[in-house]
């Protein structure tokens, strides 16, 4: 007698009305942008296996590490990768949004590792006591390969606040957000060693 199992895969889906509803819910916008993507942006922690998933709360110490992200790109097209905080230092005093902690331009197609980048990735790292702090990811396709003037930041420099996605999608005609996505994280035990190294 032959036993046949099988498995099942549960695929959850997530549709526009989800991506817009996490992102106002959460005042993602217009805090950050002005228009709700259409599109999840995937973006996955590999070295934790954490995901990032609309809002979900995800420890410093898990992602310190670049992220995989995922995205439908047309190969002959350029575009430009965000990650901000715009809760610096925290979301009830937020003097200094938005805190800037990656951004990748003329990235060819879906090839980010082949984009400019412009600010090197630093993970998140609230201060004790600000509470939650959002980390938001946005992509945008360009019109084309630009040429950009922004000021470049290692990931040893934390002088990176007051920076506004906003303007940036104005001065470099980059349109609506093509995909996004974010997650939520608070001060834990590996935030001093990533002030330390910002300069903080």
């Amino acid at each position: 007698m032959r036993i046949i199992i099988l498995l099942t895969v549960f695929v959850t889906f997530i549709s526009c009305d989800d991506v817009d509803k996490a992102f106002k819910d959460n005042e993602v916008t217009p805090d950050v942008i002005s228009t709700v993507p259409d599109v999840l942006l995937e973006v996955e922690y590999a070295k934790t296996g954490k995901r990032v998933n609309l809002g979900n709360e995800l420890a410093p110490k898990d992602v310190k590490d670049i992220p995989e992200v995922k995205y439908n790109a047309e190969p002959d097209s350029f575009y430009t990768l965000i990650l901000t905080d715009p809760d610096a230092p925290s979301r009830k005093n937020p003097t200094r949004r938005e805190w800037n902690h990656w951004l990748v331009v003329n990235i060819p197609g879906s090839n980010i590792s082949e984009g400019e980048t412009i600010t090197e990735y630093v993970g998140s790292a609230p201060p004790k006591g600000s509470g939650l702090h959002r980390y938001v990811f946005v992509l945008f396709k360009q019109p084309g390969k630009l040429t950009f003037d922004e000021p470049q930041h290692s990931k040893t420099d934390g002088k990176r606040g007051n920076f506004s996605t906003e303007k940036l999608r104005k001065k470099y005609n980059l349109g609506k957000p093509l995909a996004g996505n974010f997650f939520q994280a608070q001060f834990d035990d590996s935030v001093p060693a990533a002030h330390k190294q910002l300069g903080f």
